[in-house]
């Protein structure tokens, strides 16, 4: 029985049926797969490998593209669905694979941009959803968000440096590690870039890290500091697991909270 527009863009947004969520947990596992065979390309494996990788990494490409096809033919607005900030991402993650069949391999740096679709999940909270208060899935939220852009800008500056200087960025935790030096602003000098277009990402990182660390860190103190100062107490009204010591009614809904006078 085929599906309508309706039920496929409820099914591929739903993270809480059962369907819903299952089709979401794949699309997940698919985004890990494909960082994670990214990364291993980087190291010296036999050919053997790599060969299986490839396959497997193409494969994965596919199914990204047929997921963005379904998600444009059962989006009402279509226009509006294409300039969205995930379906961008998604957009970014085959493109890769599409233009370089036409060889202009430059564009597969585009392909680091892929861990960004697991924020739609976080954002849902369903890679989370153990955690019940709202102020952890932000904390959560933060230390990927912070995790994801390390990671883009690693992948960035290997696949820029690597061909021109690959006894310096000979694998990904070369670029990562500078990466993580350059945006803390660090900076030991010992892994510098060569090129002016790795030169232009390490300015990139400085300014980034410089603008988004110190508030993300900060915002991350406050939410512990927060988090320190409540307890545990369930909201028969809207479900709302944790308040502060001393509140009498949920913050979110009103309702008088139990065990207070």
């Amino acid at each position: 029985m085929l599906l309508s527009r309706q039920q496929t863009q409820f099914y591929l947004t739903d993270l809480e049926t059962p369907v819903g969520k299952a089709i979401n947990l794949i699309i997940a596992a698919l985004v890990l797969l494909s960082s994670a065979i990214f990364v291993a390309q980087t190291y010296n494996i036999p050919d053997v490998v790599r060969l299986q990788l490839d396959f497997i990494d193409t494969t994965i490409l596919i199914i990204f593209a047929v997921e963005y096809v379904i998600r444009l033919w059962s989006a009402e607005n279509k226009i509006k669905y294409i300039f969205s900030f995930y379906a961008i991402l998604d957009l970014m993650a085959i493109l890769p694979f599409f233009i370089g069949l036409v060889d202009i391999s430059f564009i597969r740096i585009l392909r680091w941009f892929r861990i960004l679709r697991l924020l739609r999940f976080i954002d849902k909270r369903f890679l989370f959803e153990s955690i019940s208060s709202e102020d952890g899935v932000i904390f959560v939220r933060i230390l990927f968000t912070l995790f994801a852009i390390i990671f883009v800008y690693s992948g960035l500056i290997y696949q820029v440096e690597h061909p021109v200087n690959s006894q310096v960025y000979s694998t990904f935790l070369d670029a990562f590690y500078f990466s993580v030096v350059t945006m803390t602003t660090v900076g030991f000098g010992d892994v510098t870039p060569v090129s002016e277009l790795g030169r232009f990402l390490t300015v990139l990182m400085i300014l980034t890290g410089v603008a988004l660390i110190p508030w993300q860190v900060g915002d991350l103190i406050k939410r512990l500091v927060k988090n320190a100062n409540q307890v545990e107490i369930v909201c028969s009204g809207c479900g709302l697991a944790f308040h502060d010591v001393d509140a009498g009614f949920c913050k979110r809904c009103g309702t008088k909270l139990p065990n207070t006078k």
